[in-house]
């Protein structure tokens, strides 16, 4: 990240997720940190050369944190690049933004940890910071060297979309990463279980299409946590999708064990239902679910017993979408929607918005060690500034990744963000 200039946010709403306060005011930025925020700034003792910025009364929040985004560099460029993906992020408000290991070598040597990070700080407008596969080549199989990753940079550990099925690898991955303080992430979906397309009910058969159980989720869910007892090692589900999932983290974490969860934007904003008529960009891992497992994962995100909102951005060309639901890959684009899409809650009365936030920026910062995610003096100047009632009709055609399978295809969204800062720098920024 390049030295920037002082900056001055005049007139904003300042919401500081990870304390609940909010205020109007103004925020001053300098050598990167917030040094000073507050209704009692005077917006004329502005350092020499400080860009001003006139907020007009919008809100102004920590930038985002992204724990689960898939970017193709390197080995499929064709997809995502770190800076495309970079882009994305900054247009969406998110800061920082965690990368999968299914890559082209996956990211299984300190090696490609170290490249990754020297190409991200090269070419990405945002934080990219590299999470490093489980087992070597994603197999499944034999594990990483969890030290040396750690030293060369990696954030956590994870097999990505493939869920770590051998109780036995996963008993020592634990144990291995509760000695060196590691994150253990894991998709959490038995495969055997998983051979549908959709969420298992009345729809799939009126639809003809296989479905995928919830116990294809809890299963999984379930044998990972008593290991979790067993063995006492940091343990993170990537995205929770139903009502019987929220129930058995919330148990766990009523144990004491060291849990902590996520959920996908989508599995938050849509349910089986808006699959229609075979809308592939729909077909997501884990599976849209019924309306009634919808609304239990919001009530858990705004409980707390879910910490973390996931883009799960995973980009696919038009050749591995435009086919029959059921040969059609998974996942969808979403690092530029992941607030837009949330800020439906909040107008819809689910979620109040410090809440939203908070899991969109303070606890994933706070699971992954980083001083993100807060509005106060000294933290990193990540910063958006967002108008949560502007609305907009999204135009795929706009949206900076190179791929643009969006389950959002023209629909009618609120929440524009203004302004993106990354150490002080402005990486996106929209006049007026």
């Amino acid at each position: 990240m390049t030295d920037s200039p002082p900056v001055l946010i005049r007139d904003a709403r300042l919401v500081d997720p990870a304390s609940g306060r909010e205020q109007r005011g103004h925020l001053a930025v300098a050598n990167g940190v917030i040094v000073e925020m507050g209704a009692g700034i005077d917006p004329v003792a502005v350092p020499d050369g400080a860009r001003v910025v006139d907020a007009n009364g919008r809100v102004l929040a920590p930038g985002l944190v992204d724990m689960r985004a898939f970017v193709g560099e390197p080995g499929a460029e064709y997809r995502e690049t770190l800076a495309s993906a970079g882009r994305a992020a900054a247009a969406g408000g998110v800061t920082t933004v965690v990368c999968m290991p299914e890559t082209d070598p996956p990211v299984d040597d300190p090696a490609v940890v170290d490249f990754l990070i020297r190409r991200a700080r090269d070419t990405a407008a945002v934080r990219m910071l590299p999470a490093a596969a489980l087992t070597k080549g994603l197999h499944g199989a034999e594990m990483t060297e969890i030290g040396l990753l750690m030293e060369a940079g990696a954030v956590f550990f994870t097999d990505g979309t493939r869920a770590l099925t051998d109780p036995l690898v996963m008993r020592r991955a634990l144990t291995y990463a509760r000695d060196f303080g590691a994150l253990i992430v894991q998709h959490v979906e038995e495969p055997r279980l998983a051979g549908g397309v959709m969420n298992e009910g009345e729809l799939a058969s009126r639809l003809g299409l296989p479905g995928i159980p919830r116990e294809a989720e809890t299963l999984m869910l379930e044998r990972d946590l008593r290991l979790v007892r067993l063995t006492r090692g940091r343990y993170h589900a990537a995205m929770i999708s139903c009502a019987d999932s929220v129930e058995i983290v919330r148990g766990a974490k009523k144990a004491g064990l060291p849990v902590t969860c996520g959920v996908s934007i989508n599995s938050l904003a849509l349910n089986e239902n808006d699959i229609g008529p075979y809308r592939t960009f729909l077909k997501l891992s884990p599976p849209l679910r019924h309306e009634d497992d919808r609304t239990a994962v919001v009530a858990a995100l705004a409980e707390g017993v879910i910490d973390v909102i996931v883009s799960d951005h995973d980009p696919q060309d038009v050749e591995t979408k435009r086919r029959p639901f059921a040969e059609a890959a998974n996942g969808a684009i979403g690092l530029e929607t992941m607030l837009a899409v949330g800020l439906r809650l909040v107008h819809a009365g689910e979620i109040g918005l410090v809440p939203l936030l908070r899991a969109m920026s303070t606890r994933p910062a706070d699971i992954l060690g980083l001083p993100q995610g807060r509005l106060e003096v000294g933290a990193p100047a990540d910063l958006i500034l967002f108008d949560p009632d502007e609305p907009f009709v999204l135009d795929p055609g706009k949206l900076q990744s190179i791929c643009k399978n969006t389950p959002f295809d023209e629909a009618r969204l609120q929440g524009v963000v203004h302004l993106t800062t990354v150490a002080g720098r402005i990486v996106h920024e929209i006049a007026g």
